[in-house]
């Protein structure tokens, strides 16, 4: 099975071509899109096979002995340079086109692919009506494409690749209704700021090729495990190449200060959220910095960075969720502080902590955003949570599937949620950030209260519809309900593959993932400096201040405490304050996007007035010329600038038909020629 590894990433590529290609030609051919059977089980059964094979690698990969559990398969040779290594006798510059699978690569594709599918299934019914049908479909299975070649990538660079692919899909998805201009701007946005992030995780794999003369992981990681073989102690390559990877991953895992393009997201279609929110895109960046625990771990200074911006984006997303009143805005800012306390474990040595939280959040974070969008299409895209209530009663399968996922992620036990946050916090306290932790579990008991007031608002009280609403209002079809009861099952059973030290039971979860990352990373978030009793209290702590945050939303909210309309006026500067989310947006506004448009007009000033005015005034200098020369005939001026338009025009003619401007022709050609590379290789080499 493992030899079949390059399929998994290919099968959704070879889905997203024939539902693009069919949907265009159909359309060409008589004008209307093309029929919706056919799409939908191209699109779901391409990622249901990945599935599959992901499963078969897996189960074929655990009969390996623990410490031989890496399988490499180079598919061809990349890019090489014409430049001969006089040592080796080889290319200076080599790049082959490999993939990776050992267990944390076969966990993400496990996920990625299991959660994808229900994700592709739920959008059946909810992209029904949408007349780009076809098109959805296909962009779906171009960012799994995408997702899969960056998790299953040998090194950095093919890595890369899949990096910038879920960037590019993620403008095109969020942008799918290109009739808003609201999710026009949201995707333009999230392409922005996350090419800022990726300009830092190009400059740290320059410094890590010029430094180490490779990018392939297995063999960069040996060396570096050989050249240093104790961690940094001031700041050195080490520190800086985990300072530029962390930026890359801080814009696309949405971490302060990078983190602002996340939340406008929500314009996309509710699939779209699940699938960049849950289990795909912002799980990137925690991925690659566990996949770099081998440099992190000898770089404190970094790893310190890591941790303090994580737990600090866990409590301002926390805190900005309080008091959002669109349902998918709260779970947005919940999926930011998330993937916070991810980087703190990360941070804090506890790599296995850290991954397993993206295990089990994928569950019931997607769990979450398809309930949201179920209860959205209900009510006729409603997404105003003050203009809900009472559905309980209507939508039966959602609320209980939302409980579920609710109670999970506010650490409940014994949900998957418990037992990931748990293990998190617990690590968090044993390392010795005894702050990061505080910090943990306050935002702990901040996520519990804006979940349970989203239920409360949403499914409790009276009913705030309008009449017209109430009347039409009815459960999501079976191909929405169907991936909400399988998320829900998993939002429960999920976590007990991870069960804590104090329990007695065998963590599975750790002893898979351990032996791929560093053993020194491991060694320092291992450290028991404290006893299983002290661990079970804390454990207890946390469960006790989630369920504070639950209980005060339910004061708030179902016995609507009297005080609260004279707390509410007392503390109004700060629900100002945190309502417009710290004003970041227009900070931002103030000192980059408009200054950033003052330049521009600054330019096309320059253009207006002083190019074109040389322009025009030729006639004035042709005068001056004429005066001086004494030939009143001659058009100098009129020549040059006539001369140079020409030669402009013609050497761009050809490249001005390459340059549409359309990113959606960039891409297709992108694809298309990446597939005409495998297919000659392979014929090639045959």
């Amino acid at each position: 099975m493992l030899s079949y590894l390059w399929l998994i990433p290919v099968l959704p590529l070879l889905g997203f071509a024939f539902n693009g290609l069919v949907g265009l030609w159909t359309k060409a051919r008589s004008g209307g899109p093309p029929p919706r059977p056919p799409i939908y089980w191209v699109g779901c059964s391409s990622v249901f096979l990945s599935f599959l094979l992901s499963l078969g690698c897996l189960i074929e990969l655990l009969g390996l002995d623990a410490h031989d559990r890496i399988f490499e398969q180079d598919l061809f040779t990349w890019i090489s340079s014409n430049v001969v290594n006089t040592s080796s006798g080889s290319a200076a510059f080599q790049i082959e086109w490999s993939l990776q699978l050992d267990p944390l690569s076969a966990v993400m594709a496990l996920f990625v692919t299991g959660i994808g599918f229900l994700i592709h299934v739920y959008s059946i019914g909810y992209m029904w009506e949408e007349e780009g049908f076809y098109r959805f479909f296909s962009f779906l299975n171009l960012f799994m494409f995408m997702m899969l070649t960056l998790v299953l990538a040998g090194n950095y660079l093919v890595l890369f690749v899949g990096w910038e692919g879920v960037g590019l899909c993620s403008y095109l998805l969020i942008g799918y209704y290109t009739h808003k201009k609201s999710a026009g701007d949201a995707a333009k946005k999230a392409f922005v700021v996350n090419r800022i992030g990726d300009a830092g995780f190009v400059l740290g794999m320059l410094l890590l090729f010029s430094t180490f003369g490779t990018l392939d992981f297995t063999e960069l990681f040996s060396q570096i495990e050989q050249a240093f073989p104790q961690p940094e102690l001031t700041w050195g390559v080490l520190s800086w190449v985990g300072l530029l990877l962390f930026i890359g991953a801080c814009g696309k895992s949405a971490q302060v200060p990078l983190y602002v393009w996340l939340p406008d997201a929500m314009e996309g279609p509710t699939p779209v959220s699940a699938l960049i929110h849950a289990a795909t895109m912002v799980t990137a960046g925690v991925y690659v910095v566990a996949r770099s625990a081998a440099i992190y771990s000898r770089a404190p200074q970094a790893a310190l960075i890591v941790a303090v911006v994580g737990i600090s984006t866990a409590l301002l997303a926390a805190t900005i969720g309080l008091f959002q009143r669109d349902i998918k805005r709260v779970l947005a800012y919940s999926t930011v502080s998330q993937l916070g306390y991810m980087f703190a474990a990360l941070g804090a040595g506890a790599v296995v902590a850290g991954i397993f939280h993206v295990f089990t959040h994928a569950f019931f974070k997607a769990l979450l955003f398809l309930g949201s969008g179920s209860v959205i299409h209900a009510l006729h895209h409603e997404q105003d949570m003050s203009k809900m209530g009472g559905l309980r009663r209507y939508l039966p399968v959602t609320w209980v599937t939302m409980a579920i996922g609710t109670l999970a992620i506010a650490g409940a036990p014994p949900l998957a949620g418990f037992f990931s946050k748990d293990e998190i916090l617990w690590k968090l306290f044993d390392s010795g950030h005894v702050l990061i932790w505080m910090v943990g579990l306050a935002a702990a008991g901040l996520t519990a209260y804006y979940m349970f007031r989203l239920m409360f608002l949403t499914f409790f009280g009276q009913e705030r519809m309008d009449e017209q609403t109430a009347h039409q209002v009815h459960e999501s079809p079976r191909s929405m309900t169907w991936p909400l009861t399988v998320l829900a099952a998993g939002s429960v059973l999920a976590g007990f593959l991870g069960l804590p030290a104090w329990l007695g039971l065998p963590n599975l979860f750790e002893h898979f993932l351990e032996p791929a990352l560093a053993t020194a990373y491991q060694a320092e978030a291992r450290g028991a400096h404290h006893s299983a009793t002290l661990e079970v209290g804390l454990a207890l702590l946390s469960v006790a201040i989630a369920a504070a945050g639950a209980g005060l939303a339910y004061l708030f909210f179902i016995r609507e405490w009297n005080g609260l309309a004279q707390l509410r006026e007392r503390l109004q500067p700060v629900r100002r304050l945190i309502a417009q989310k710290y004003y970041v947006d227009e900070a931002y506004d103030a000192l980059m996007v408009n200054r950033t448009k003052d330049l521009g007009e600054g330019c096309s000033w320059f253009d207006a007035k002083i190019v074109d005015g040389a322009v025009n005034s030729s006639a004035l200098m042709t005068r001056i010329t004429a005066w001086v020369s004494g030939q009143a005939d001659i058009h100098v001026v009129d020549r040059i600038v006539n001369l140079l338009g020409e030669v402009t025009n013609f050497f761009s003619a050809a490249f001005r038909k390459l340059q549409t401007g359309l990113l959606q022709a960039y891409a297709l050609s992108f694809v298309i020629g990446i597939i005409l590379v495998i297919t000659l290789y392979f014929y090639w080499g045959a």
